[in-house]
């Protein structure tokens, strides 16, 4: 790998090794590398802390603690990572290394250039989150079949508006998983379990186990 890429820096919130919560690995032994700022303020954001501080590390220390803890899996989250252009180089070095890395963004931005081998989990963010406005629809034709689209429910309003936003682009072509996963502590999962069954929509109900582990604490 070219020194030139090793020497460029990310500014890291935490990286830590856990079990992936979420979309399709989820129960499997992950490292995480959490990136430092994101341009949006969704009313249900868990990750508070890594809106600002942070510390600076070189692409060759970040891929030195991974590399330590062994795993297969790795995540690169936020945040928003994509709001650091050095994150595209990030998700290539881990590809070149063998590792399975999924990305976890907003939609927000342009995933346009993330290395084709990545799995990119895209956040289209619904009514509820205060951020729709910001979902950059032009990304959906530059999703592959490994990808997957997440949408975090908040209420019936979000859950119907989700439904037609998959009705309307045809997501369950595009991508291998559509993810519907119920706001902790505002959206009842039984009950949003009842409208996908009611429906039969073609998506994966998810809750985030990491909450029910960690309570959502920091380094989990």
């Amino acid at each position: 790998m070219a020194s030139d890429v090793l020497g460029q820096e990310l500014r890291i919130t935490e990286i830590f090794f856990s079990l992936q919560g979420e979309a399709r690995t989820v129960g499997l032994p992950t490292v995480f590398i959490r990136l430092t700022g994101c341009p949006l303020r969704c009313a249900y954001c868990d990750t508070t802390y890594s809106f600002t501080g942070g510390e600076k590390f070189s692409i060759g220390q970040i891929l030195q603690q991974v590399a330590d803890y062994g795993a297969h899996y790795v995540c690169v989250t936020g945040g928003e990572p994509l709001a650091q252009p050095n994150c595209l180089l990030l998700l290539t070095a881990l590809c070149d290394l063998g590792y399975s890395v999924s990305l976890e963004t907003s939609g927000a931005l342009d995933v346009r250039e993330v290395d084709i081998r990545v799995s990119k989990v895209v956040d289209l963010k619904t009514p509820d989150s205060g951020e729709s406005h910001r979902n950059l629809y032009e990304n959906l034709p530059h999703l592959s079949p490994h990808d997957q689209i997440k949408f975090v429910i908040c209420s019936r309003r979000d859950y119907d508006w989700a439904r037609f936003k998959i009705d309307e682009y045809q997501l369950k072509h595009r991508v291998s998983d559509i993810l519907l996963s119920p706001s902790h502590g505002q959206q009842n999962p039984t009950e949003l379990a009842q409208w996908i069954i009611q429906d039969k929509l073609p998506v994966r109900l998810q809750v985030q186990l990491h909450k029910y582990l960690w309570n959502n604490e920091p380094g989990h």
